[in-house]
């Protein structure tokens, strides 16, 4: 088997000694592999075309400490195809050419195929991508992609049709725990040296939030920690309590990426939740975002768009509660400014709503692009032009009880169309006529 620089750190014994302990615990074969049974368990395309070393072009996406590059490893280490990495950071279009020259003449010459293994893949630009088609179209090279980012968006159209996409999704608990125990007793990991109560695996494995390296992570702190304290069990060995997890990592980690899924994810999340009337998701949700590190205004601006598209005349007032949340997010910022989105987003989710603008304004476009010409009334037109005189009369509606007068205001064509169709509920169900 043909290795690269993609395997140094495992293949330098001398650097594995220090290796974080997420890095020694890789999982080496598809058996120690955890979780993601959907995709690599017993009888998954995936499985099979490793086993039969028939891989494809494939886009590994989903978020950190699932498994992507582990998954990698593994097709490398079992695969008789000359394995390559090309990095997507600081990598330029001129490195992916040599790859991609150097495994078409060993295509050529040695009849040895080549996989190219590409992390974080959305960072190559589009020329970048694009300088890869031809290959593997061609089969000079079998790519694998890893990304944290949907690659529907963030790899070329053209890349995504020629691999088949591999979604892995965050751990379970019992997943983490799994890959935690392992670690305890493991040699290349703690090797059986720390007392570990079953409370602690829990917490750390809750704490994670699904991601594996993060709870390696969290357990190699933990053991440090332990290792500066004289207390030991009855078993010799060192204990690792809650407060040193505490220590290790003082919050759970909540997966958010601003720029990724999560990102669509959770706004999508939190407007759904302000749309179906439901305070205490929508609050939790914008927790999420806020906690992720989400700028406060981009929350806002959504929320005030809300407010119309949602609340409309229903409750006028929520687009002035959600304005004030904006300005308050401009101007005053966090942590502050959590308190003013608070109390605007459990009002917009309390509030009676009305999508009657949002239909108005949509269904009086759909007819403007009819490409019809309507021409305005004679009665509604300037007055301010020659031959004015001969307009028919206009109806002032102050001059009349109520400042109302039965008048035609649209075009003739469309006289009688009714584009907004108001809602029965709150403001706008007292007073729309």
């Amino acid at each position: 088997m043909n290795q690269s620089s993609f395997f140094d750190i495992t293949n330098n014994e001398a650097r594995a000694k220090v290796a974080p302990l997420a890095v020694r615990m890789r999982p080496r074969t598809l058996t120690e592999f955890v979780g993601q049974e959907d995709i690599v368990g017993e009888g998954t395309w995936l499985r099979r075309v490793i086993a039969a070393d028939a891989l494809s072009s494939i886009l590994l996406f989903g978020p950190a400490g699932t498994g992507k590059t582990t998954l990698a490893r593994i097709i490398a280490a079992s695969t008789q195809a000359y394995f390559d990495e090309v990095s997507a950071i600081g990598g330029t279009v001129a490195d992916l050419r040599k790859s991609l020259e150097a495994a078409q003449n060993r295509l050529a010459i040695e009849g040895q195929r080549t996989i190219l293994f590409i992390d974080e893949i959305h960072r190559f630009s589009k020329s970048q991508q694009d300088a890869l088609l031809h290959a593997v179209e061609d089969r000079i090279v079998v790519l694998i992609g890893a990304t944290t980012e949907n690659p529907y968006f963030e790899v070329i159209s053209a890349l995504n049709s020629r691999s088949r996409i591999i979604e892995l999704t965050l751990l379970s608990d019992d997943e983490v725990r799994v890959v935690i125990e392992r670690a305890l007793v493991d040699e290349r990991g703690l090797a059986d040296q720390y007392a570990v109560s079953d409370e602690v695996v829990d917490a750390i494995a809750h704490m994670a939030g699904g991601d594996a390296r993060v709870a390696l992570t969290t357990l190699e702190l933990a053991s440090q920690l332990s290792g500066m304290q004289e207390e030991v069990s009855q078993d010799d060995k060192k204990i690792i309590t809650l407060e040193m997890v505490a220590d290790a990592m003082p919050s759970k980690q909540v997966p958010y990426d601003k720029g990724g899924d999560y990102h669509y994810d959770i706004i999508s999340a939190f407007i759904k939740s302000l749309r179906g009337s439901d305070p205490d998701a929508a609050v939790y949700w914008m927790a999420r975002m806020l906690h992720g590190g989400e700028d406060p205004k981009f929350i806002a601006r959504r929320m005030m768009i809300f407010a119309s598209e949602d609340i409309g005349n229903a409750d006028p007032r929520a687009l002035l509660i959600a304005e004030a949340a904006f300005r308050s997010a401009e101007i005053i910022g966090m942590p502050e400014c959590r308190i003013i989105m608070c109390q605007a987003a459990t009002y917009l989710s309390i509030a009676p709503k009305s999508n009657a603008a949002i239909m108005a304004i949509d269904a009086a476009l759909a007819t403007v692009r009819d490409g019809s010409d309507h021409g305005v009334p004679s009665h509604l037109r300037d007055r301010h032009r020659p031959g004015s005189e001969g307009y028919g009369k206009y109806k002032y509606p102050h001059s009349y009880p109520g400042a109302k007068v039965a008048q035609q205001y649209l075009p003739d064509a469309l006289e009688g169309t009714k584009f907004y169709q108001p809602s029965d509920r709150g403001w706008e169900g007292q007073h729309a006529t």
